[in-house]
């Protein structure tokens, strides 16, 4: 078995001059940093004083879920002849906050629309979705429900890969 290592950093900006002596007098703006990547701008979500123009915690999640699967749907679609044309997912993550404010994922659905060349088989390119999340590491690592609901649209075109 491979170990992987993933070394970031992050980075609280929200010091407004007197650090957390008031929890109203402190913004929840941060930077995400890894070397030789650009810098992702986060904060909390708007719900819980953060900066809505900047990407949440709860966001990155789900976009990591959804990012995650749709990598592993391209490589086994390289992998059996199937040409993957456009792929765009609409994902919805559901968190549910607890009385004492903690909270809990309880579900993300991941909605892809795949898009493939004419010739190719549906049946097949569905079933990719069941081998992709069965293999993605990040829905292998999580403890709530990750449900895909996949739509497939054929080109008719072979050049609207292009």
């Amino acid at each position: 078995m491979t170990t992987h290592r993933y070394t970031l950093r992050v980075t609280w900006t929200g010091n407004a001059g007197t650090g957390t002596s008031d929890y109203r007098g402190y913004e929840r703006t941060h930077e995400i940093a890894a070397a030789g990547k650009p810098v992702i701008a986060g904060s909390s979500d708007p719900n819980f004083r953060g900066d809505a123009t900047r990407y949440n915690p709860e966001e990155l999640l789900v976009a990591s879920l959804s990012s995650c699967h749709m990598l592993w749907y391209l490589h086994l679609a390289s992998n059996v002849g199937i040409v993957v044309t456009d792929y765009v997912d609409d994902p919805v993550g559901t968190m549910r906050e607890a009385p004492d404010g903690s909270g809990r994922f309880t579900s993300v659905v991941l909605r892809p629309t795949v898009t493939v060349r004419a010739g190719t088989n549906p049946i097949v390119a569905g079933e990719l979705h069941h081998r992709a999340h069965s293999l993605c590491f990040i829905a292998n690592s999580v403890n709530f429900p990750v449900e895909c609901e996949p739509r497939l649209e054929i080109t008719e075109d072979s050049q609207a890969d292009g």
